[in-house]
């Protein structure tokens, strides 16, 4: 059986991206770029609005606000169109033209459960909020990890990951500290369907 990440990387403030900021707000370093290149391979799940602007990238075009790819940023587009990638729309047509990416029409919530049962190895999403939402509603999320980046993007934010969730209780499985700054967080998720009643046992 398959298992699910779910995987953001945020500003402090819950913000997936922020206006004129360059990838990874500009503060990666040598310890979280090591970690990201030992990650296991995976299969990334993301939905219309992510695969437009992934693709995008992967074709040249540069993020708003920037005359050019830094090298981190082009490295990071280059391993993710070598991994195998599962679309999930309704307004995109076939073929897709990032290579190694599928198309998939049918119920995300119902494909990913499918994948997860008939599988193995890992599936990752990458982006994709609602889509990210929906799965855990679902109860599929088995990790949910978090890197989050030091700045508060409180003018310039988009792309506010929480809104929309339902109350979920997160049971801490790993946390890191990459070059003095950057925190990783990561939990087993369980979606409440009320907050705790008591104080826990």
């Amino acid at each position: 059986m398959s298992e699910l990440l779910v995987d953001f990387i945020t500003s402090l403030d819950g913000h997936a991206s922020g206006e004129g900021w360059p990838g990874f707000w500009g503060l990666e370093g040598p310890e979280y770029l090591a970690w990201l290149g030992e990650q296991p391979t995976a299969t990334y799940l993301m939905g219309a609005n992510t695969y437009r602007l992934m693709s995008g990238f992967a074709a040249g075009e540069v993020p708003s606000g920037q005359d050019e790819f830094r090298p981190e940023e082009e490295a990071s587009v280059d391993e993710l169109t070598q991994a195998s990638k599962v679309v999930f729309s309704s307004s995109l047509e076939e073929p897709l033209t990032w290579a190694n990416s599928t198309l998939v029409r049918d119920d995300a919530v119902e494909a990913v459960r499918a994948m997860k049962s008939s599988g193995s190895g890992l599936l990752s999403t990458i982006g994709s909020l609602s889509l990210c939402r929906s799965l855990l509603r679902a109860g599929l999320v088995d990790r949910f990890r978090v890197v989050m980046f030091p700045v508060i993007t409180g003018a310039t934010g988009e792309e506010r990951v929480y809104d929309g969730y339902p109350d979920v209780a997160l049971e801490m499985t790993e946390h890191r500290t990459f070059d003095g700054r950057i925190q990783l967080v990561e939990y087993k998720p369980r979606v409440l369907e009320h907050p705790p009643l008591g104080a826990p046992a």
